[in-house]
């Protein structure tokens, strides 16, 4: 779904990231390997990304695994296999998988964009880490949230003090029961609504405080779910207590679901604020100030801000927003390292590298620990080289 739309209307975000990539660099060659499980959904895959390029007049040149008729639940390997340098891999599979694809990757030579989280466990997220400094590879999870102009404000009046000191923060963030029960029904039961969503705004925080997590305690429900036989929570409620670099601490309270009715007018219901000594910022990151109402869908309400196809004024269709910024940032990233633009030390000052995700995936494992013991409060275990 995320990587061409299968299931919807559109077309995901990242084969159109990689399209609006394209338009925008001067490459003598770009082949495109891409991996699914069965042949059904790489057909699926090929015929969406044709329809794409006939929308941008981009052309992808896809090739699509696995080949023939039969099941094959590792067919990237093959994938694998047809790569010669420079390359790098952007790996969307289910949470529990990324650590063994991830993996591969490196191990094959590739620079990697992880979709979130980098692993459920900070041990799995590490060894990644140390894989991806030992063969000098480029290795970054996909937080697109930190290229969201909504929270780059908010980082900057942060930053600049203009809140003050913060004292606390709020996260509602929820999506329809059609994730977990139609779409990733048939793994949902391998992560749950915080590791999946929720983990996009503890990575924010870090981004735009600079600070450190502490401790962190998390309860959760299974009610409607576990009528549909689906062992994971409807929704989980988190509060992760942060340390500034000057020593002082604030809260931050996650409350996540993914049940909203279907006739949620978003996909994602999402807001966030931040209250400090001084000030409070609050953002709707859901209602931005478009509304659309027909008769077939009833009222929705646009983001123009994520991963939207709007028509230039030459009736070219293009993808724009920061969905796509996040997967372009990084292929092009990618390329300036290759060509000595650029190199991994000086951008991992700045990007969401697999050194940065292991306060992510600190918090995750504690806070499903804390699940397990009826919401008791978990160290997070960072070590002073972590940071």
């Amino acid at each position: 779904m995320y990587v061409s739309g299968r299931g919807t209307s559109g077309f995901g975000t990242i084969l159109p990231a990689i399209s609006e990539w394209k338009r925008n660099i001067q490459i003598d060659e770009l082949n495109i390997e891409c991996a699914a499980t069965s042949p059904s959904s790489a057909k699926a895959l090929l015929k969406k990304s044709k329809e794409l390029s006939e929308l941008t007049k981009i052309n992808l040149d896809l090739s699509i695994y696995p080949k023939g008729n039969n099941i094959n639940i590792e067919s990237y390997k093959d994938a694998l296999k047809k790569i010669r340098s420079p390359a790098c891999a952007i790996i969307v599979v289910p949470d529990h998988l990324h650590y063994s694809v991830t993996k591969d990757c490196l191990e094959a030579g590739l620079h990697c964009l992880v979709v979130k989280p980098l692993t459920p466990t900070y041990a799995e997220s590490k060894d990644l880490s140390q894989i991806a400094k030992k063969k000098g590879l480029y290795g970054v999870v996909e937080f697109h949230k930190r290229w969201d102009k909504s929270n780059l404000i908010l980082r900057d009046k942060i930053l600049s003090g203009e809140i003050g000191d913060p004292l606390y923060s709020i996260v509602e963030y929820s999506q329809r029961k059609s994730v977990p029960t139609l779409f990733f029904q048939k793994w949902a039961a391998e992560t749950n609504i915080l590791q999946y969503l929720g983990i996009h705004y503890i990575d924010l925080m870090r981004f735009i405080s600079n600070a450190t997590p502490t401790r962190v305690m998390a309860s959760g429900q299974k009610v409607f779910l576990a009528k549909k036989k689906i062992d994971t929570y409807d929704s989980i409620q988190c509060v992760i207590e942060w340390e500034l670099p000057n020593k002082k601490v604030f809260n931050q309270v996650i409350v996540t679901n993914w049940i909203d009715a279907e006739t949620s007018s978003a996909m994602s219901n999402q807001r966030i604020k931040v209250i400090g000594t001084d000030g409070r910022y609050e953002a709707d990151q859901k209602n931005r100030g478009i509304t659309f109402n027909t008769d077939q869908v009833g009222i929705e309400h646009i983001n123009p801000d994520f991963c939207i196809p709007i028509k230039d004024s030459d009736g070219v269709t293009k993808w724009q927003g920061y969905g796509i910024d996040s997967v372009a940032t990084f292929l092009n990233d990618v390329l300036d390292i290759e060509t000595g633009q650029s190199s991994i030390d000086k951008l991992s000052l700045t990007r969401p590298t697999f050194k940065e995700s292991l306060i992510s995936s600190a918090v995750i494992e504690s806070a499903n620990q804390s699940l397990e013991s009826n919401g008791d409060w978990k160290i997070i275990k960072l070590t002073q080289e972590d940071l």
